[in-house]
């Protein structure tokens, strides 16, 4: 597949695709048009020697030394230099493949001046899957992440390709590329913005919304388990408390549960129901909301043009803007709301199969195993998954409120966006886990009423998963088949089984 940026900016999941290795890049006529109109008012602006950030001046609290000639040129080289100064376990590749087309697509704006041949370096970089190496910690918001990706272009640094590390320089000559020669403010273009914190809110983003599909999917099973009391998620009541998530996942839910005989045979088991079983709308339906939310500042973000100083015009009647579009604020925000957000469906999942194993409430066998005393079942696995909601909890505390100064009080209030998306990611990558758990269990537990029929889209669920993992009849080693059902949690097979069940709307 190819994806072409052009006069419109990439969507999140198109930018997802490319971070993935799904699909190519290419700059269309529009943004190439731009791109050299940018570039042009850069020129215009050397030539004439006029005053102006991070073009002809040094940077940040250096803002007030004035360059000229070659001085210009090596700013930019000494830029990537300086600022390449993350630390830590390096990102993943996925990740630093979405900073990567994050900043191209903020450069075909065209409003940075960013040399052309730097954004071609990066499609070549991204189309041939070479993937520098960056490490995960040091940004406030922007600046190292984009300070190692530059560093590839030019042959320094180390890089990724299939599997294997090597110096970036021999990367590019196996590619038939050669390193790049920057120019001027073309270093501050690759350090500046917030492509770093944009590109992983897509990442956030489409995995929010991977985990609410599962996480209703999964709950589903857990209450047929349970004997869940389907009352609680009728349409007339719901109705009375129209938030659009919560009205969503009930229709979710009864799309799930349609035709099950385990739901049928136990109406009027009991009154009512936990709330971790009861309240799936209310909980799961107000996550969807903030991801709702969250969508919205992304799509907004990724239509921005976020480099400081800003060219506008054309070079023969143009502007140069300082301003402060790198200020990452609103995404910030919404990458900490989203980690909260995502975090309380895995709390609310280690809730539900917490009950699957306890036959206090579940009236089924203790942790789900028919002979228990040899055997102890599920018991352990409910342990990993109250690990990971915990760790969820602390992950989940906001970094938008917290400031610190930087670049000797040029930069006195920061986002934090970056390192929220990153903590987002991880809150993520827990809560699969958490839910891969949750549908190893609630299938175990589904094992134990023979000759009722699941509902549609949980029997397919049901059935997706026993395609791959068989049902527990004594103990065996549990960690591979949880790491299984969490990758194929984040992939498009199992869940489109469960969606070809449901009508097409939700």
């Amino acid at each position: 597949m190819r994806i072409e940026c052009g006069a419109e900016a990439l969507s999140y999941r198109e930018l997802v695709a490319v971070a993935r290795g799904e699909a190519e890049l290419a700059i269309g006529p529009a943004a190439r048009t731009a791109l050299v109109n940018g570039r042009a008012i850069v020129e215009r602006i050397i030539a004439l020697g006029e005053r102006a950030y991070g073009i002809s001046t040094g940077l940040g609290a250096l803002s007030e030394i004035v360059l000229s000639g070659t001085q210009q040129t090596d700013l930019s080289r000494n830029t990537l230099m300086s600022h390449a100064c993350g630390v830590g376990a390096p990102l993943t590749e996925t990740a630093t493949r979405a900073i990567m087309a994050s900043l191209v697509n903020d450069l075909c704006h065209g409003k940075s001046g960013v040399s052309p041949a730097v954004v071609d370096q990066l499609v070549a970089l991204l189309n041939h899957r070479i993937t520098p190496i960056v490490p995960g910690q040091g940004s406030v918001g922007y600046i190292t992440h984009g300070a190692h990706i530059g560093l590839a272009l030019i042959g320094m640094g180390d890089v990724v390709v299939n599997g294997r590390q090597m110096p970036a320089a021999e990367a590019l000559a196996q590619a038939g590329l050669a390193p790049i020669t920057l120019g001027a403010k073309d270093g501050l273009c690759l350090v500046n913005g917030t492509r770093c914190l944009t590109g992983l809110a897509c990442l956030a983003l489409a995995e929010a919304e991977a985990i609410a599909d599962w996480a209703d999917t999964i709950g589903a099973m857990s209450f047929e388990a349970l004997k869940g009391q389907i009352a609680a998620y009728d349409e007339s009541v719901l109705a009375l408390k129209p938030h659009p998530g919560l009205l969503h996942v009930g229709r979710r839910l009864r799309a799930l549960l349609a035709d099950s005989e385990i739901v049928a045979k136990h109406q009027g088991f009991r009154t009512q129901d936990a709330l971790s079983i009861r309240s799936i709308p209310q909980i799961h339906g107000a996550t969807r909301d903030q991801i709702d939310h969250v969508r919205r500042q992304v799509e907004i973000e990724l239509g921005s043009a976020t480099d400081n100083p800003l060219v506008i015009g054309t070079p023969d009647d143009y502007r140069v803007i300082s301003n402060a579009h790198p200020h990452g604020q609103s995404l910030g925000m919404a990458m900490d709301l989203l980690g909260m957000a995502v975090a309380e469906l895995g709390s609310v999942a280690e809730r539900r199969l917490d009950r699957l194993i306890n036959p206090a409430v579940s009236t089924l066998p203790a942790f789900l195993v028919a002979e228990g005393g040899v055997n102890s079942g599920m018991m352990i696995a409910q342990y990993a998954a109250a690990s990971l909601a915990a760790e969820n909890k602390l992950l989940a505390q906001p970094m938008v409120t917290d400031n610190y100064i930087t670049s000797a009080q040029q930069e006195d209030h920061l986002s934090l966006g970056t390192p929220s998306a990153l903590k987002c990611l991880q809150i993520a990558a827990n809560t699969r886990h958490i839910l891969a758990i949750e549908f190893l269990l609630a299938a175990q537990a589904l094992e134990f009423y023979p000759g009722l029929k699941p509902g549609r889209g949980t029997g397919a669920a049901y059935g997706a998963l026993r395609g791959e993992v068989p049902a527990y009849h004594r103990d065996r080693f549990l960690s591979p088949d949880i790491a299984l059902v969490a990758r194929r949690l984040g992939e498009a097979g199992w869940a489109g089984i469960v969606a070809a069940t449901l009508p097409r709307d939700i």
